[in-house]
């Protein structure tokens, strides 16, 4: 780039939340003159994004619709020690391909790869080739921000994409399957037939700490395909580490005099509980389309920290799962968790689980010992 950019709107990141806000506005909003900013050579990185039916408004599917490259109708399974089920929700999957075709398409010239960026103000971003982006409004959507002002456990993972050289019998996704050995925390297998001879396998983590040992859980993905009798080539891999929120301080994440908006894990605009960010993401995308460009800063800033009083009941579990539960007993919360009614498991992971919902989760004989959950919630893990 030679020479200065002039534009209403700068787009920072284009990973799943900034992509999503430069589809809405480029359909809702097209008089808006808009950029999508991106470091890597393609928007979206590289990581799959799954959802319930039921985790985006009916009224909101057309964002997110053309960006599914699997879905799977007749439902997802769960699996654990003593206790499996299928439940009829059906399942869907956005890859970074789907994502990065519709950007490419829908932007063209508006969209900036492979550019870094040196510094972001509320209405102008320097480049590092020393171009300036001037903008009506600037919003942030880089990815995470400063964790340390939150308390974090983390949801962890590799995944491999299987091209099985028979078909595997695997006919909907399995969600959590917790038969396996539990190791540093709770451990599952995540799978999703993406098709009758390749499946993608995930080996996920709920731990207290965001180290990952990629090339063991290479070798256990491997040692689980073998263990089902899959055999064929890796086709597609994938890591990530999400923070699973439980305490912190929202001002100090996002301090009041920041002037720039954010969006997405940079404006905690995530499950806390799950660390899934696609439901959020999309009715933001939705929301911010209806905001005038001027005062985003604040109100981006206002929106977020509604979500984040709203996550204070899922801050609570993830008090009970990372302060009270035996790391490898862990299992037993989701296991007991998916016993409950189908409908509230599915609000849960949409967040918007009704003060029944709350009551019936926590009701009952619980999952860890009533004296360490007391203990873990007057003294919250470091």
């Amino acid at each position: 780039m030679t020479s200065d950019l002039d534009c209403d709107l700068a787009i920072i990141g284009g990973g799943l939340a900034g992509g999503l806000i430069a589809l809405a506005f480029a359909a809702l909003r097209p008089e808006v003159r808009l950029l999508l900013v991106e470091q890597g050579a393609r928007p979206g990185g590289n990581h799959i994004w799954s959802f319930f039916d039921g985790d985006v408004a009916p009224a909101d599917r057309w964002l997110v619709d053309p960006l599914v490259a699997h879905r799977w109708p007749q439902g997802h399974a769960v699996r654990f020690p003593g206790h499996a089920r299928d439940l009829a929700t059906p399942y869907n999957s956005v890859s970074t391909v789907q994502l990065a075709v519709a950007l490419e398409r829908t932007l063209g010239d508006r969209l900036l790869t492979g550019t870094t960026v040196q510094k972001v103000g509320p209405q102008s971003v320097k480049l590092a080739d020393h171009c300036t982006i001037r903008s009506s409004a600037v919003i942030d959507a880089r990815g995470a921000g400063d964790l340390s002002a939150l308390r974090c456990g983390w949801q962890k993972f590799v995944g491999h994409a299987l091209r099985c050289d028979a078909p595997h019998g695997v006919e909907r996704p399995v969600i959590m399957d917790a038969t396996v050995d539990q190791i540093d925390g709770y451990r599952f297998i995540y799978l999703l037939p993406w098709d009758d001879r390749t499946i993608f396998i995930e080996d996920t983590y709920y731990s207290n700490t965001p180290d990952l040992d990629v090339a063991t859980l290479d070798a256990r993905i491997a040692a689980y395909a073998q263990a089902k009798g899959w055999q064929g080539q890796v086709v597609h891999r994938e890591q990530g580490v999400l923070p699973v929120v439980h305490g912190g301080d929202f001002d100090r994440y996002w301090p009041k005099d920041d002037p720039v908006a954010r969006a997405g894990v940079r404006a905690g605009l995530f499950q806390p509980m799950t660390g899934y960010s696609l439901p959020d993401a999309v009715r933001f995308a939705r929301w911010l389309a209806d905001q005038p460009l001027d005062g985003l800063p604040a109100a981006t800033r206002a929106h977020a920290k509604a979500h984040w009083r709203r996550g204070g009941y899922y801050r609570l579990l993830g008090k009970m799962l990372f302060g009270a539960a035996v790391p490898d007993q862990r299992w037993r919360i989701f296991a007991r968790f998916y016993r409950l009614r189908a409908d509230l498991i599915q609000r849960f992971y949409a967040g918007r689980s009704s003060p029944t919902d709350r009551l019936r989760i926590l009701c009952g004989r619980p999952p860890v010992p009533i004296r360490d959950a007391m203990r873990t919630l007057w003294n919250p893990p470091a």
